[in-house]
């Protein structure tokens, strides 16, 4: 049997330890989030949007990797909740943008502050190398979540 050190020279179980300890930090950081009953897809919805100020809901769709239909109940769920609102488009009447409205705004604010809030009590828990470590690999986590 390999040791956890051999075990990450090798791409598969570098692979598999990244897998693990990801999917464990994803799930400690949404049980930090704000208590608002919002699904992942939404809240990565409410994010997309804010990054490209407004977009189509095909875009959306393309861009969370969902079909449309989908995202079609994701924006009429946010919309409900007054999180989103939809405009016609500047230059195509058959279609509508969404974009974030204060509300949409202020939740994505006070989930990223409260997340934010908690790793950065975690990291205080870490050595100096460590975290050292992290901002050497944080931007090529960014890079591998784009591919």
């Amino acid at each position: 049997m390999l040791t956890k050190t051999e075990n990450l020279r090798s791409d598969a179980g570098l692979a598999s330890a990244l897998r693990v300890s990801l999917a464990r930090l994803n799930r400690r950081l949404r049980k930090q989030g704000a208590h608002h009953s919002l699904t992942p897809t939404q809240l990565a919805t409410l994010a997309a949007v804010e990054s490209h100020t407004e977009m189509t809901p095909g875009e959306l769709a393309e861009h969370e990797k969902v079909q449309p239909p989908s995202m079609t109940r994701v924006i009429a769920k946010l919309e409900e909740r007054g999180l989103l609102a939809r405009k016609p488009h500047p230059t195509d009447r058959r279609q509508v943008t969404v974009r974030l409205t204060e509300a949409g705004t202020a939740l994505l604010k006070e989930e990223r502050r409260m997340k934010e809030a908690w790793l950065a009590r975690q990291l205080k828990e870490l050595t100096p190398e460590e975290r050292a470590a992290l901002r050497v690999a944080a931007p090529i986590l960014a890079r591998l979540s784009q591919m």
